[in-house]
């Protein structure tokens, strides 16, 4: 039988306390801080940089290593083989469907592709030119006034619904969020499409013209929602599971992850690397950009990771889809891809860069690869909330089943005034 571990953690007063040590099926071990309680103390851990917040069996990040695995499976063989629902169902049931469950799981997504068709009338409450992650945090967040014969969070048939809802009818907010910024008409989903061809036709088409998706384009397009599918503790996940903690039903939690998706911090960073790209022009200027971003003039978008500490595994995999979907659409001699290789193999070469770790991520490629597609710039954090719901609800669904889970209460460390009394106006 294996010993229990300990860390002592002993005070200058001379108190002292064993933690135990936990251990996972892979990562770093950790320290069950529970009991410090027991001698009036917190941890201070601002932005939880060291803080496990949860155990979980969906996805693994080892960022030194460049790993990312989704329930064990690794995210390069995922994006390459497998296909978004199939993709749904491992991250929602733990295992790969066989042929009759990814068919039944298929069957049960498209069931619920429309939407109430007095939902389309409140889109006419926004403005034309409201961001679309605006409409999309009111509009998901709505779905609880619509759908409420499954909102019993402790019924697992309603939770069964409900994540077949948000699947399948996320894409379809989204598509009418840009349809109305755009001005066409809302285009009704097509069951007989997969998931990414569905997405695009209801993005795409119009009334008065058949629309057929390219192949070519849709399997990129799956590729982002795989790649983008989960990501372990980040902020919009640890928010819907905040969120989920207070009893709060799943279509209001996952209008939370959008809200806080919706930072530029999290959600645009592909946005802000395309804007970079686009800012820098020409490849003759890739040189200039270089040295003003080691001179702290410039900052390098698209690079580098709060975890990965090498190579973004899902960022090798988006390049090659660039590739894909530039050559698909003739556009091999596209400007601001051959500026993204030149930035990318100057700075890979540079040992600035290498010392600082400030390898490539997925969203230096997305944002091209979603503008080769059509995707307006404002829509590229919409079609990332698309590709998260799924993580989101199967976090959501995974905190539901855990019987040690309780509301989510964080502490602080109080710098503000002592105890005053109230002074009068008149002597103040």
């Amino acid at each position: 039988m294996e010993s229990k571990r300990v860390a002592t953690l002993t005070l200058d007063d001379g108190r002292s306390i064993e933690l135990p040590i936990l251990s996972g099926t892979l990562g770093p071990d950790v320290i069950d801080i529970h009991n410090l309680s027991k001698l009036g103390l917190f941890t201070y851990d601002p932005a939880f940089f060291v803080t496990a917040s949860c155990s979980s069996k969906i996805a693994f990040i080892d960022g030194d290593a460049g790993l990312l695995y989704y329930r064990g499976y690794p995210i390069e063989q995922l994006a390459k083989q497998s296909d978004f629902l199939e993709v749904s169902y491992l991250l929602l049931n733990g295992e790969l469907p066989d042929a009759a469950q990814k068919t039944a799981f298929e069957a049960k997504v498209k069931a619920h592709t429309m939407v109430h068709d007095q939902m389309a009338k409140f889109f006419n409450g926004f403005r034309r030119d409201a961001h679309p992650m605006a409409v999309m945090v009111g509009v998901v967040g709505a779905l609880s006034a619509f759908y409420h014969d499954s909102l019993d969070i402790n019924n697992p048939e309603h939770r069964e619904i409900s994540a077949m809802r948000l699947i399948a009818k996320v894409p379809t907010i989204a598509a009418m969020a840009h349809k109305y910024h755009t001005g066409f008409p809302f285009m009704y989903p097509k069951n007989k499409l997969s998931y990414a061809e569905n997405l695009m036709q209801m993005m795409f088409a119009i009334p008065a013209e058949d629309y057929v998706p390219n192949p070519v384009l849709a399997r990129a397009l799956e590729r982002i929602l795989i790649l983008h599918a989960d990501h372990e503790q980040n902020a919009s996940t640890s928010t819907v599971r905040l969120a989920g903690s207070s009893g709060a039903n799943p279509f209001a939690c996952i209008a939370s992850g959008i809200a806080a998706l919706w930072g530029p911090a999290h959600g645009g960073a592909n946005e802000a690397a395309l804007n970079m790209l686009e800012e820098i022009g020409d490849i003759s200027r890739v040189q200039e950009y270089v040295q003003g971003v080691k001179d702290k003039k410039y900052r390098l978008m698209g690079f580098g990771h709060r975890v990965y500490k090498n190579m973004d595994p899902r960022a090798a995999v988006m390049r090659e889809t660039c590739h894909e979907v530039l050559k698909e659409l003739g556009l091999e001699n596209d400007k601001l891809f051959e500026l993204a290789m030149e930035l990318e193999r100057v700075a890979l070469s540079d040992s600035y860069f290498i010392e600082h770790k400030l390898y490539p991520n997925v969203d230096f490629y997305s944002g091209i690869v979603l503008r080769a597609l059509g995707i307006p710039v404002n829509m590229f954090t919409v079609i990332f909330a698309v590709a998260r719901t799924i993580g989101w609800i199967s976090q959501w669904n995974e905190m539901m089943v855990d019987h040690d889970h309780k509301i989510g209460r964080p502490r602080q460390l109080y710098v503000g005034a002592t105890r005053r009394d109230y002074v009068p106006m008149g002597k103040r």
